[in-house]
Order: C-alpha cells, then sequence, then structure tokens
C-alpha cells in the first residue's frame, strides 16, 4: 500500500524523505512524557481534519509521545471498529493520576468507543513483573480489553490475582512471532498498529528507553502479515535529548532514568533510525 506518510514533528528527531511535515515543535515541552488530558485534546485539534479519515502512517519521532496514539486512534476507530496492535517493549498500561503520560495511555485507549481490542506485542520490560504488578491497570485486563504478549517475563502473579487470561508468554522472539502468524491468518477484523521502536534489540535502532529483543526483520514480517488489514498506523521510539523547563517533568524523567546521550551520538542514531524507517514503509507494500 503505498502512501505518503504524515511526519508530526514534535522534536526534530525523524527523517523522513517525502512526508508531509506538520511543525509541532512549540508543543514538545507541554506534550513531552506527560500531558493534563485536556492538553491533548487541544492539541489534537491543531491537526488537520482529515487526519486518520485515511490511512497515513503517522511518525512523531520520540517514545517520550507515544501517548499522542490515543487521538490517532480516536479519529480512526471513530470512522472504523478496530483492534490495536501495539509493539512495545512495555506495556504502556500503568497507573498514572496526574493527567496522561507515555506509559499510560493504552487503558484510556481501549476505553475508547470503536476500539475493539489492545494487544501490547513484545514486552521484556520489568513492568510486568510481580513487583511492579500495583502499577498496572488491571481492569482493562480483567475485562479482557489489553492483553500482554511477552518474551522471557515472569507473570505467574498474574494468574493467581484471575488475570492469566490476558497474558501469553512467550521463551523468546521467534514463539512469538509464530503465535501472532497463527492468530491473524484466519483474522479479518480491522487493525490500528502502534510501533515503539523499543520493542527493538538495540543492534537494530537505539532509543531514549530500555529496549526489547524483537529484530527488525520480525518487526517488517508483521507489517506485511497486518497491511491489508491497517486503518491506521503510528511509529515513535526516534531517539532524541531535550531538556525540560519543568522541574516536575525532570523530575519524572529522573525518576525513570532516562539518560543523557551525547549530541553527536544523538545524531548518529537519529542516521540508523532515518533507515530503520524506511524499511518499516517499504514493508506496507510487502
Amino acid at each position: 500500500m503505498p502512501v505518503q506518510p504524515v511526519v508530526l514533528d514534535l522534536d526534530g528527531s525523524v527523517q523522513l524523505d517525502g512526508a508531509e511535515v506538520l511543525d509541532r515543535r512549540d508543543w514538545q515541552e507541554t506534550l513531552r512524557f506527560a500531558c493534563a488530558r485536556r492538553a491533548l485534546d487541544r492539541f489534537d485539534t491543531t491537526l488537520p481534519a482529515e487526519l486518520g479519515r485515511h490511512f497515513a502512517p503517522v511518525f512523531f519521532g520520540s517514545g517520550d509521545f507515544h501517548h499522542l496514539s490515543l487521538p490517532l486512534i480516536r479519529r480512526v476507530a471513530g470512522v472504523q471498529p478496530c483492534r490495536v496492535v501495539v509493539f512495545d517493549n512495555h506495556p504502556d498500561n500503568m497507573r498514572f493520576l496526574a493527567g496522561i503520560h507515555c506509559g499510560s495511555w493504552v487503558s484510556h485507549a481501549a476505553a475508547l468507543p470503536g476500539v475493539l481490542g489492545i494487544d501490547v506485542v513484545g514486552i521484556t520490560s520489568k513492568d510486568v513483573d510481580a513487583a511492579h504488578l500495583w502499577e498496572n491497570r488491571w481492569s482493562p485486563l480483567r475485562r479482557g480489553r489489553v492483553r500482554y504478549w511477552c518474551i522471557g517475563a515472569a507473570n505467574r502473579w498474574a494468574a493467581r490475582l484471575g488475570l492469566g487470561h490476558a497474558f501469553r508468554a512467550f521463551p523468546d522472539a521467534p514463539a512469538l512471532m509464530t503465535a501472532l502468524q497463527a492468530q491473524w491468518q484466519s483474522d479479518t477484523v480491522p487493525v490500528y498498529l502502534s510501533i515503539d521502536k523499543d520493542v527493538l534489540h538495540p543492534d537494530d535502532a537505539h532509543t531514549n528507553w530500555d529496549q526489547g529483543v524483537l529484530r527488525a526483520g520480525q518487526l517488517c514480517a508483521a507489517i506485511r502479515m497486518l497491511a491489508p488489514r491497517l486503518v491506521g498506523m503510528d511509529v515513535n521510539g526516534e531517539v532524541s535529548s531535550y531538556v525540560y523547563r519543568s522541574r516536575w517533568k525532570r523530575w519524572l524523567s529522573a525518576v525513570d532514568e532516562q539518560p543523557a546521550i551525547p549530541a553527536e551520538q544523538v545524531q548518529r542514531w537519529q542516521a540508523e533510525q532515518a533507515a530503520l524507517n524506511r524499511r518499516l514503509l517499504a514493508a506496507l507494500s510487502g
């Protein structure tokens, strides 16, 4: 499906020739990492009305902005009910009381009319370990609205809490991909695909977050499998560096142990990411 991608430019990190670029860098401080729901809704009003009505992959920079998937999914699911598939090293279904942030948006998306359910695929993060169980939002898991597809992640606690049906655990990435292929072969439900490249092994891409073990070729294979059913798609997980003006956001970033990245390294990794973005787009065409 040859289409023109859209770059929602919030941090100057996306390099993608031929894309339509929407400059929203003046929103970076407000939106990055976390924001109020009303701020996210205000941001949505700055986007073209037609965005989401027709298929176009949207690239919006660092995984610090993954909660921007929420208004994009709302736009698409408002036109066509769909299932959401999220490739991410983290569940993004965590508790966060001060609005919404890049690790808490999934439960909000699962509650949207038109969203038939969400699969979060490729999790290796400790966010799903027993020590962090209280941080996960249990309600969408219990109701079957969200499912975790984990690689090598301990989740025995889930069965004890009656959440076992929401977890699928695999010893490695090939086993997970085989299971996905088996499920998708007979499925015809429209899909919105959200990719955070922190799901990938660092040998294939570097991001601002701790990373998973999926390989770029496996991610491209998943895109090819889903391409005929895609009604929406976004990609994040670029690497970028930013110093918050807000003390609160500086504190949040420090709590999540985000490392400082030297400028020359950022440039090298962004060039690496640009090549990967071209591969992801090529996978849409088979």
